[in-house]
This record gives structure tokens, C-alpha cells and sequence, in this order.
């Protein structure tokens, strides 16, 4: 059976190599250099085809220093547009921020107090403006999100959950009903413009593991609630997208044992008037032993250990567990449907063994390292929930100490590009859903700076812009050409993948045809 189920093996000798040409280019390059007396934070912000903004945050290296901001937008060809610094109270702390098509928002928080404020600058013409108010003592801040004048700040206090609105109008704080209880966890908060209203995803940590969600009206008055129960499958994340004026599609992944390990993903439509528990019977799960190309980011002869495994369970009416961790992207809207992109990754520990002294127990500290990242996949899913293709992006020796997204996805017509940078180097790969039209390509930032050798490179981040470009940004240092002393900026690479006569390299991948259907 394995043998019939591993037949693709034998298309490696079969593979038709096309011309292919693709070409991942540096359109145009900004440095700016840090000031050594001052601590600095940069955080890039793509808004497509109207440019970008950069927030620079500063403070001094001593703790009574006040923070200082700095926005500077640019234009797709990287010029400056305008620039408006901001100097928020010093007993005020940047919390987090949110951004939408008009304005991008930082909330700040006043230590030991319930007081915050909310700051708001235009995204086209830099205007600012702050607003102030009281919210719950002590609150966790964990989400934080803007809709028209108001504020919706999610988070725990007293270890509860709480979800919470601010109007920017009248200064009045609400608090959602419904979410502060025990044993709950918010897994998302999301905001409906269109429908003006507000959906809270929460995960509940009692036995069954319901997960629920809960609509509200922008008034902050229950709507609806619709609940998923955990009894054999149990959600762990969801992310919403509205399909048309009535319906959305809830899509995340699920485990079947109530941890944080997912066996597969699951998608659904949700509609206006739904309301109760939702019916188990218009969920599509797709366990990750379905789909053709997960696990392709490992070599043939693990890979092929681990689907015997995958097929001995089955054969005796068992369910192979899973212990993967997904970082689920927001899903992209297409022609057909939508598509998913997740990376899967795990936590790094070392541990420090003690020595065995008599009676007492030889025990271990472990000491949280970072993320480290193993691979991406992709699925495509029409707009009834019905898997279409899956593809995967192999990911290699990729760590962090925060655990943020890391590849970007540009959407060409029908073709997908992959991109995640690491090491001095942006990765990339070409895709049209099963297919993969450009095996992983590595383009080396060094090579592309000529002015004195690149010594390091740090917080590299690759964002998708518009069209064919993509905004490549970090810290580098590197050493002088003429007078050999080291110098370290922040550089904004503008970065084109140029597509042209990409043909279909393999009918799945050419890295390891050998993954199937292993139902």
C-alpha cells in the first residue's frame, strides 16, 4: 500500500525542465543612520500603491529619558513626503498600534494607573491628533484595534478576559459583555467595516475546549454568538473574512486533543443570522496528512518513515497525532476563493542539568531561546471551504526571539511569490497553486551593497508592497571601503521580482514528488 501511495517517486526521472527566468532585484536603496546617543526602534509600515511609513522611536539610554516619535512618509520611489515628530508625556508607554487605510493609531499607557492615550496621525497628510481616557486598573493589554471613532482594546485583567471600547468623541469606556470568565482565552479580535461591527474569537480552556464567536454592534450590545464544540475536534485559532454582504469564512487550524498542537486546519462559512452551535457538519477539516505537499520540507527518506507511521495507525482505525504549532496569516481573498498561508514553528529551550546529591532529585532549569522556523504552507480554498491545492515552502535554519511572520506573500495573477529573508539573504520561491513554477532561490543583500563589505546584518524583515515589489528592511554595519572603520545604518531596500515565461517545473514539486493523499 505504501509502495502504491508512493508511486509519485518515480516522476524525479520524469520531470520536463522548462526555461524558466525570474529575477528578485534592488530597485532602490536609503540608508539613514542611527543616533549613537540615542536608543532607536524602526518599524516600516507598506501602504501599497501610496507609499510607506516609517515610525522611528527613540528614547535615551537613560531610564528618566522621554520617548520621542518620528513618522516619515515616503513615496514608492522611497522620497520623503513629509515628516512629523511627536513627544508623547514622559509618564505615558508605548503599548502597541494599529493601522488602516486612513490613519495609523499608537496607544500609550501611563504606568500604574488607568489612564491612556490614544494618538492618531493622518497617513496622507501627517495630521495628528490625541485623545484621553480611563480604562480598567491593571489590564494586560494584548489586541487593539480602530474602527471609525472608536477604540476596541482587548486583553486580561485579573486574568480574565476583557474586550473594551473607547470613543474617541465622548471619551466613554464600555465593556463588552459576555467575555469576563474563567478558564477563556481571546484568541482574536477583528473588525467588520463594512457591517461596522466587532468580533471577538474566544478559545475556552475548560473540558471540550468550545470555542466560540461572539459579534457585536458598534455600540458594543451582543449580536450574535456562534459556538463550536471541542468535543472531538477542537479549534485552536481563527481568522475571519467576509465573502460577500452576508457571509464570512471563519478559517484557522484545530487539535483533536484540546493542547496547543495542530492536526490540520478547518474552514467555514458563517452567516449573519447564525446563531447557537454551529453545525459540525459545514466544517471542512483537512488533517495535514491531506494535503500532498506538507511535508515536503523534509528529506525523502524521513519523510517516507513518517507517512509508514501515518499509514500504520490508519490501517488500524487511528489517528496519527500531530504536534506541529501554526502562526496562521490573515487569508487573501482570490478569484476562486481564498488562500491560507501558515509557518509552522517551535520553541527553543536549553536546559541545565543539576548533578545527583543523595536523596535529592537530579532536576533541569530550562531556559527559553527563541522560535525556530521549519516551513510554510499554503492551501487554496474556493468560497464553499473545498481545499483546492496546498503547496510548501521549506524553511531552513530560521530563529527568532519573537515569534512574528516571517514569509510574504505577493499575488501575481494566478502566481504566488514566496519570500522570507534570513541570514543576509532573501529566500524566494514561485508557486501556482500545486505547482511550483521556481524552486527556492536565495538573493544575497550583501551582494547587492558596493560601497565597503557587510560585517552584519540584523532585524531583517521583507514585506510584500505593491504589484512586483517588496520593501526589504534592517540594521547593517559594514566597514568603510576608504577609510576601514565600521558604519551602521538602516537601510529600505525596494526590491522587484521580475516574472517572465515561467513555465510549470513539475505537476507537484520537484523537491519530493513523493508526497500523496495518505487517506
Amino acid at each position: 500500500m505504501l509502495q502504491r501511495l508512493l508511486f509519485g517517486i518515480g516522476l524525479l526521472g520524469c520531470c520536463l525542465a522548462q526555461p524558466v527566468w525570474a529575477q528578485f532585484e534592488q530597485a532602490k536603496r536609503i540608508e539613514i543612520v542611527p543616533d549613537a546617543n540615542q536608543d532607536e526602534t524602526f518599524d516600516m509600515t507598506p501602504l501599497q500603491e501610496r507609499g510607506a511609513l516609517l515610525t522611528v522611536r527613540r528614547s535615551g539610554y537613560y531610564a528618566a529619558s522621554p520617548m520621542q516619535f518620528r513618522f516619515i512618509r515616503y513615496t514608492t520611489d522611497l522620497k520623503e513626503q513629509w515628516v512629523v515628530e511627536y513627544k508623547p508625556d514622559y509618564k505615558y508607554n508605548a503599548v502597541t498600534s494599529f493601522h488602516n487605510t486612513e490613519y495609523m493609531y499608537w496607544l500609550f499607557h501611563e504606568s500604574d494607573s488607568e489612564r491612556y492615550l490614544f494618538f492618531r496621525i493622518n497617513l496622507e497628510d501627517g495630521i495628528t491628533e490625541t485623545f484621553e481616557g480611563e480604562l480598567l486598573y491593571g489590564l494586560d493589554v494584548q489586541q487593539f484595534k480602530v474602527l471609525n471613532g472608536q477604540a476596541y482594546i482587548g486583553g486580561y485583567h485579573r486574568n480574565r478576559p476583557v474586550v473594551m471600547s473607547f470613543s474617541f468623541f465622548d471619551k466613554t469606556m464600555k465593556v463588552l459583555p459576555g467575555l469576563y470568565s474563567n478558564h477563556q482565552e481571546i484568541s482574536s479580535l477583528e473588525i467588520d467595516e463594512a457591517r461596522r461591527e466587532v468580533h471577538v474569537l474566544v478559545h475556552t480552556m475548560r473540558k471540550k475546549c468550545q470555542f466560540s464567536l461572539r459579534s457585536y454592534t458598534y455600540e458594543s450590545k451582543p449580536l450574535r454568538t456562534v459556538e463550536f464544540d471541542g468535543a472531538e475536534r477542537s479549534l485552536i485559532s481563527g481568522k475571519l473574512v467576509r465573502v460577500n454582504e452576508q457571509e464570512q469564512v471563519l478559517i484557522g487550524n484545530y487539535s483533536t486533543d484540546c493542547t496547543p498542537y495542530s492536526q490540520g486546519v478547518y474552514v467555514t462559512r458563517v452567516h449573519a443570522a447564525d446563531n447557537g452551535p454551529a453545525n459540525p457538519d459545514n466544517i471542512q477539516f483537512v488533517e495535514f496528512s491531506q494535503l500532498k505537499n506538507f511535508f515536503n520540507y523534509m528529506k525523502p527518506r524521513r519523510q517516507e518513515k513518517l507517512i509508514a507511521k501515518i499509514l500504520k495507525r490508519k490501517e488500524t482505525g487511528k489517528d496519527y497525532k500531530f504536534r506541529y504549532r501554526l502562526l496562521v496569516h490573515d487569508p487573501m481573498l482570490t478569484p476562486e476563493g481564498l488562500v491560507l498561508l501558515a509557518e509552522v514553528y517551535y520553541p527553543q529551550y536549553r536546559g541545565t542539568a543539576l548533578p545527583y546529591t543523595g536523596n535529592v532529585s537530579r532536576t533541569a532549569d530550562r531556559y527559553f531561546e527563541g522560535y525556530r522556523y521549519t516551513h510554510a504552507f499554503v492551501c487554496g480554498f474556493d468560497r464553499q471551504g473545498n481545499l483546492l491545492w496546498d503547496n510548501c515552502l521549506p524553511i531552513e535554519d530560521l530563529e527568532s526571539s519573537e515569534l512574528t511572520e516571517k514569509v510574504q506573500v505577493s499575488q501575481r495573477d494566478d502566481k504566488l511569490v514566496l519570500a522570507y529573508p534570513n541570514k543576509d539573504k532573501i529566500h524566494t520561491e514561485v508557486i501556482q497553486g500545486a505547482n511550483t513554477l521556481k524552486e527556492r532561490e536565495n538573493f544575497s543583500l550583501k551582494d547587492m551593497y558596493k560601497k565597503g563589505e557587510l560585517l552584519q546584518s540584523d532585524h531583517e524583515h521583507i514585506m510584500a508592497w505593491y504589484g512586483q515589489y517588496f520593501l526589504a528592511c534592517g540594521m547593517q554595519k559594514f566597514s568603510s571601503s576608504h577609510d576601514g572603520t565600521g558604519k551602521e545604518v538602516y537601510y529600505i531596500n525596494k526590491m522587484t521580482y521580475q516574472l517572465s515565461d515561467l513555465k510549470k517545473v513539475t505537476e507537484t514539486s520537484t523537491r519530493n514528488p513523493s508526497s500523496r493523499r495518505y487517506e
